[in-house]
């Protein structure tokens, strides 16, 4: 979180910079999109009965929630829905209930030969889980921690990818009462242990192996580096998911099958009151030191579990993929917890989704008819890139919902998924959210209420959104703020680990009494929300402030461009210009025409005050493992010529030396 207190400008300081484009035209003459028909009749509330359901949860958002947790199975009730407020509140005060119960127990007992994951490995290699399997093996894991000494509060390490153990470790840590956190596969050896001395587990659980494009990703390897200087780590269970040979380090590691083989298969659940820690989970930042985020276990069950309800609207018959990785909170959001809680069918797909080729992506949606997608904007602009022709001869006919998170989608790619990949019958419904938030709480209530292309859906049930100027105060539908939260809801992250002032200071310290998101956004007069960015990523172009987003989303109307990032570099004259990153589509050539007409593209979009100061035409950019841009190293490289902060989730490190190189001094665009 930057230092500065940035101003977000008002809706008439917007209009007169840009002669009547700029910020207003994000959503200005957007339609609004009805879902479609096979979705309105698959709804569990006509459009009438929803705008009234929205009603009632903005007017008492802790009934709200008592009425959703009602929903589950508790073990004995709360004695008061909601305690306190910002920043430190409790939701289900004295309840008890346990994540393992809801998510596993509840549906092997109801539907036990019900197939829970679906899961396929990028070399063909491919399992399937019942819910009754699913319960035995994380009956049999939660036994094994216990033997090992792990009681309620020892934090467990899980480094692995996307794997049934995954599941089934993440469980067994619920079942016991156990912190886990999940730890990206695809990190550094110093990234590892940054997240293994701050949270000091006693017992970590580590794949063998992983594969990415073709290539092994050495865990075990990389977690022996990690734990130079770990002292807390008393065992390391080892699963061999690709029969790799591995170092084992007498008595203390030790094997997974071996342990699982000596257990039974039952274990009783321990009863968790609802604000007990469940897990922690970092997120990178502009400081050298991940945040550790802590999440409620009840509370963020119970946040994902509706999550899940309104964004997918999970039927029987339904077939749920969710593209992301483990380690990043978009999978416990909809796979993990919420899939499970409700009783989902899942594909759990461990590689790259466009290895061999984009044809694989096609392939895993017509071998399980998956009829419900959940994955990110990079994944989709990905395989338009690649063109249509990957999948022609596909039965994608099951597919009728696309639900997005993760970044900002451009309404070029929202028509290309639902005409090219959907054939005009789905329904694309992007949504926002963050790590913090525990949920994508902004989304449309899918076969219920309406979206916008490019917009992030609105506010869903239990969450109170404001969008407030640099006083705090609420401004006007359209006006262009920062994006607040006005109330308290169970998914939210309580503290930091180890550091609650910083949690304070990082969401509450500017707008006491509110989540402070440090986005800014827009909410529009039909309440579709569009984030246009973080706070820092307005730019101050002569006393004129646009968001990078705006300038990113023309970049993107234009049919040469693929993908686009921007960001604002110094200006003697001006204070600050914005600086454009630029990948091409297939079949483009890169020139200085190009760039020039890029340039004036966002001029004509934009007005003059847009105008970049140059438009970078690169075959790649530096990435997370899930796709998405770090446009915070690509303003460290442009303003200080080397990368600064956390750098743990960078994949293609290659990257950073391929922009610095373009960043050499060159005429600007005209």
């Amino acid at each position: 979180m930057s230092s500065e207190r940035r101003s977000i400008p008002s809706d008439q300081e917007k209009t007169k910079a840009t002669g009547g484009a700029g910020t207003g035209a994000i959503f200005e003459g957007k339609p609004l999109v009805p879902p479609t028909p096979e979705l309105v009749a698959q709804a569990p509330m006509s459009l009438m009965e929803t705008n009234r359901y929205l009603e009632e949860a903005r007017k008492d958002p802790a009934g709200y929630w008592g009425r959703i947790a009602g929903e589950l199975e508790w073990l004995s009730s709360w004695d008061q829905t909601m305690e306190g407020g910002f920043p430190h509140f409790r939701f289900f005060v004295g309840g008890l209930t346990n994540v393992s119960l809801n998510c596993v127990d509840r549906h092997a007992r109801t539907q036990p030969n019900k197939v829970a994951l679906f899961w396929e490995r990028e070399d063909g290699a491919h399992e399937t889980w019942t819910y009754r399997q699913l319960y035995e093996a994380v009956c049999r894991f939660a036994n094994v921690l216990k033997r090992l000494g792990v009681k309620k509060g020892d934090r467990v390490a899980i480094y692995m990818s996307n794997i049934p153990e995954a599941f089934i470790a993440c469980h067994a840590c619920y079942r016991i009462g156990a912190i886990y956190g999940v730890i990206f596969a695809g990190f550094s050896a110093l990234a590892v242990r940054e997240r293994l001395a701050d949270s000091t587990p006693r017992v970590v659980v580590v794949a063998d192996g992983s594969t990415r494009r073709g290539q092994v990703v050495p865990l075990k390897e990389t977690l022996e580096k990690a734990l130079e200087g770990v002292d807390s780590v008393e065992h390391v269970v080892v699963v061999p998911r690709m029969g790799r040979e591995v170092p084992m380090v007498a008595g203390r590691d030790l094997s997974y099958p071996d342990l699982m083989a000596a257990e039974q298969a039952h274990c009783p659940v321990e009863p968790m009151e609802a604000n007990e820690a469940g897990f922690i989970i970092y997120t990178s930042g502009t400081s050298a030191k991940p945040k550790g985020l802590i999440h409620a276990g009840i509370g963020f069950m119970v946040g994902v579990y509706a999550d899940v309800k309104w964004s997918l609207n999970i039927r029987p018959e339904d077939v749920m993929w969710c593209t992301a990785d483990v380690g990043w909170l978009t999978f416990p959001i909809w796979s993990l917890v919420g899939g499970l809680a409700n009783g989902a069918t899942m594909v759990v797909y461990e590689g790259a989704l466009d290895y061999p080729a984009a044809g694989k992506f096609y392939e895993v949606l017509e071998r399980y008819a998956v009829s419900k997608l959940f994955t990110a904007p990079t994944a989709l602009r990905m395989l338009r890139r690649a063109g249509e022709r990957w999948m022609e001869g596909r039965d994608l006919n099951r597919l009728c919902l696309v639900s997005l998170v993760g970044e900002p989608l451009d309404p070029e790619t929202w028509y290309w998924t639902r005409d090219k990949l959907g054939g005009g019958r789905i329904f694309v419904n992007n949504t926002y959210g963050q790590t913090e938030t525990g949920t994508a709480w902004t989304s449309s209530m899918v076969g219920m209420t309406p979206t916008k292309p490019g917009s992030c859906g609105h506010a869903l049930p239990g969450y109170l959104a404001e969008v407030v100027d640099d006083e705090g105060r609420r401004v006007a539908p359209g006006q262009l703020g920062y994006l607040t939260l006005a109330a308290p809801f169970p998914c939210l992250a309580r503290t930091v680990w180890g550091d609650p002032q910083r949690y304070v200071e990082a969401y509450y310290s500017r707008f006491p009494g509110r989540y402070m998101s440090n986005d800014a956004a827009i909410i529009d007069p039909e309440g579709q929300i569009w984030v246009t960015g973080r706070v820092d990523d307005v730019i101050n172009v002569a006393a004129h402030r646009i968001g990078t987003m705006e300038i990113e989303a023309s970049l993107i109307g234009h049919p040469a461009v693929s993908e686009a990032a921007v960001v604002g570099v110094p200006d003697p004259v001006k204070g600050e210009v914005p600086l454009a990153f630029v990948i091409l589509r297939a079949g483009q050539t890169a020139g200085p025409d190009l760039e020039h007409e890029l340039s004036a593209h966002i001029v004509e979009d934009l007005g003059s005050f847009a105008r970049p100061q140059r438009v970078i035409l690169s075959p790649t950019l530096p990435r997370t493992r899930s796709g998405k841009i770090m446009r915070r190293l690509l303003r460290d490289l442009v303003r200080d010529g080397e990368v600064k902060g956390d750098v743990s989730a960078l994949e293609n490190p290659d990257a950073v030396e391929q922009v610095r190189a373009l960043l050499e001094p060159r005429t600007p665009a005209r």
